[in-house]
C-alpha cells in the first residue's frame, strides 16, 4: 500500500519499521518506500537523461533502486549518520548514474553530468527537463513557436545558472524537499540554500521578462 508523503518522521521513529525490514519484514519495507515513493519518483524524472525519457520509467529505475537500498540497509542502520530519505534519494541517485552508463556509454560526459553534493555524485538535472516542466506548468500559448521560443530561452537560462544555484532551484521547487533537506544535501546552510534558490528563481523571472506567458509557475 502506497503511503501519503512523510517528511516528519526522523531516524529513531523510523528505526522499528527499519529494523523489521532488515529482519525480512516485506509488509515493513514495503511501507517505509511507500513513505518516499512520490519524492524519489520526481528526483529521478527531472534527472533522467532526455535521451532515455521515451525508453525508461522512474518507477522502473526506483523499484532496482529499492533492491540496492535492502542490501545495504544492514550498513545505514549501523551507521545511521543522515535521514533515511535522503540516503535512500543517494541510493536511487547512484541507480540511475549507473543506467546512464549502461544505455548512453560514451554519449555520457561523467564529469560534466554529475553532480558530487551529500557524498556522492548524482546525475544532474537536465536543463532541457527542468525547462520543459515549468513550462508544463504555465499558461502554454497557443502559437507552438512561442512556445518552442520559450523552451529555448529558459533552457539557456537554466544553463547559465551557478550549478549550486541550479540545484537549489531543482531541490526546492522540482524535487520539493524542504530548507533543511535541501541545505543538507548542498552540504550548506539553510540560509545559504535559501538564498541561492531565490536567486534562481529571480534570474530565470528575470531571463523571461516581457517574453509570452512569463514564468507563472515560479512561487
Amino acid at each position: 500500500m502506497v503511503m501519503a508523503e512523510d517528511r516528519s518522521l526522523s531516524n529513531i521513529e523510523l528505526r522499528p519499521a527499519l529494523e523489521r525490514a532488515a529482519r525480512g519484514d516485506s509488509a515493513a519495507w514495503q511501507e517505509l518506500l511507500g513513505r518516499f515513493h512520490a519524492r524519489l519518483r520526481r528526483m529521478v524524472a527531472v534527472r533522467l537523461d532526455p535521451l532515455l525519457h521515451q525508453r525508461v520509467d522512474p518507477s522502473d529505475v526506483l523499484q532496482e533502486a529499492y533492491l540496492d537500498a535492502f542490501e545495504q540497509l544492514p550498513g545505514f542502520l549501523s551507521e545511521d549518520k543522515y535521514p533515511f530519505f535522503l540516503w535512500l534519494r543517494l541510493v536511487a541517485g547512484h541507480r540511475l548514474s549507473k543506467l546512464h552508463r549502461y544505455h548512453l556509454g560514451t554519449q555520457m560526459r561523467d564529469a560534466a553530468r554529475d553532480v558530487s553534493i551529500f557524498r556522492g555524485a548524482i546525475p544532474e538535472a537536465s536543463s532541457v527537463v527542468l525547462a520543459s516542466q515549468l513550462l508544463g506548468k504555465c499558461d502554454a500559448p497557443p502559437d507552438e513557436l512561442d512556445r518552442a521560443e520559450r523552451h529555448a530561452r529558459l533552457h539557456a537560462a537554466l544553463n547559465e545558472l551557478d550549478p549550486l544555484d541550479r540545484e537549489a532551484l531543482c531541490l526546492r521547487h522540482f524535487e520539493q524537499l524542504s530548507a533543511t533537506e535541501a541545505a543538507e544535501v548542498l552540504g550548506i546552510s539553510k540560509a545559504a540554500a535559501g538564498k541561492r534558490y531565490i536567486r534562481a528563481l529571480e534570474r530565470l523571472r528575470r531571463a523571461m521578462a516581457g517574453g509570452p506567458g512569463g514564468l507563472e509557475a515560479l512561487t
